[in-house]
């Protein structure tokens, strides 16, 4: 489970990073003119000049900061059912898991943005990648429900080793 969580971190933290190396220099060769908001379907909807582009990393960074932070308080998450002293260690491991995969989701979904950012100033494609909101979706839910079952079953055993 540590190595997993080590992973997940070294993840995000790479991501940051990136998002951050790609602000700083990807700009210089950028028009003028680049691309700060698409729409859900991926048209560009917004433009800016570049150095919007350390919008991104700054709010990544604060996601990742807030993410980290509520990881240190396990004990005063609501979990979707009653937890017992016994059972808190296993949701509490659990739970973390999650938040450790779904900051590293977030930093990288960020990079992602922030690379289709300048590819399409760059290119005048003025699009982002039609498989960004899919994927988006299915890997942030696919997490949550991934960990959400997960915390089911703990607490499904935990009562059967309980009572049996």
């Amino acid at each position: 489970m540590r190595k997993t969580l080590a992973v997940a971190a070294i993840v995000a933290l790479v991501a940051l990073w990136v998002v951050t190396a790609q602000a700083i220099y990807g700009a210089p060769p950028l028009p003028p003119r680049i691309p700060t908001h698409f729409d859900i379907s991926g048209n560009v909807n917004g433009w800016g000049e570049p150095r919007m582009l350390w919008l991104l990393p700054f709010i990544a960074t604060l996601i990742f900061g807030l993410m980290t932070l509520v990881s240190f308080f396990p004990h005063s998450f609501n979990y979707p059912m009653r937890v017992t002293p016994a059972m808190r260690p296993r949701v509490e491991n659990i739970t973390l898991a999650m938040i450790a995969w779904l900051r590293a989701e977030v930093a990288c979904i960020f990079l992602w943005i922030q690379f289709e950012t300048i590819e399409s100033a760059r290119e005048g494609a003025n699009r982002l990648s039609p498989w960004f909101l899919p994927l988006l979706l299915v890997v942030v839910f696919g997490t949550i429900t991934w960990h959400f079952v997960a915390l089911l079953r703990a607490g499904r055993d935990m009562r059967e080793e309980a009572g049996g």
